[in-house]
Formats: structure tokens, sequence, C-alpha cells
């Protein structure tokens, strides 16, 4: 076993999460400008950009992307930024995470998968143009 994380880092970490959850691009992209991986994960495996997209925050996906991060990283659960924005709806988002080369096929299930199991044809064909 691990020494247990240091309580200032998980504090510092929880707030970067809340800062994507939020979709406060600004003070997150600070905290990345400044050394904070783009692609830092909770103990879910969601990521920041995750985490913006599922919300709604299509301007923080865009600057976190433009940071480095991945458009695919699946989580634990094995879902994509994609994914979850088309399950939620998140049109802006799924449209920036495409224009960064997210795969609608990755992840399960997918973002086509997602797409199909909610009847969402404009998508599917959004994809297939991808």
């Amino acid at each position: 076993m691990g020494e247990a994380p240091d309580p200032e880092v998980v504090e510092l970490a929880t707030k970067i999460f809340d800062l994507a959850r939020q979709g406060q691009t600004e003070a997150l992209v600070a905290y990345v400008d400044a050394g904070v991986p783009a692609n830092l994960t909770n103990d879910r495996g969601d990521s920041l950009v995750m985490l913006a997209a599922y919300h709604g925050h299509a301007d923080a996906v865009s600057a976190l992307l433009a940071r480095g991060a991945e458009a695919d990283r699946i989580n634990d659960r094995g879902q994509t930024p994609l994914a979850g924005a088309v399950f939620k709806g998140e049109d802006a988002v799924i449209r920036v995470l495409l224009d960064a080369g997210a795969d609608p096929s990755a992840g399960t299930p997918s973002a086509v998968e997602t797409a199909r199991m909610f009847a969402k044809a404009d998508l599917l064909d959004l994809f297939g143009a991808h």
C-alpha cells in the first residue's frame, strides 16, 4: 500500500475538477497553464474534459483540448466525453469534440450507440460525416 495522498493536493484537485464541472474556463486553464496536467483524472477516471463535456461547457472543453487534453480519454466505466455529451444532449460540446478528432465509435457505449439508444438520427448523420 502506498502513502495516503497529501490532503492539500486532494483539496486542490477537487477544486480543479469543480472548475471543469462548473465551466469556469479562465480559472481552469490558469491551473493547466501553471502545470496541472490537461489529462488529470479523478478517482473514477473522469478527465477534466469528461467533466466539462458532461456538464455542457464547450468553451472549457475547447480550451482543454487546445492544451493537449485527449478528446477520447475513456473513464473507468468505459465512457468517452463524446458519449457523455450525446447522453446529455450537449450539441455544442459534441461539435467541439468532433472537430478535435473525437472518435464516435470509441468507448462503451460509444457515442454512436448512445445516439442510436436515444434515436438521435441527426447525430448519427453527423457521426457518419466524420
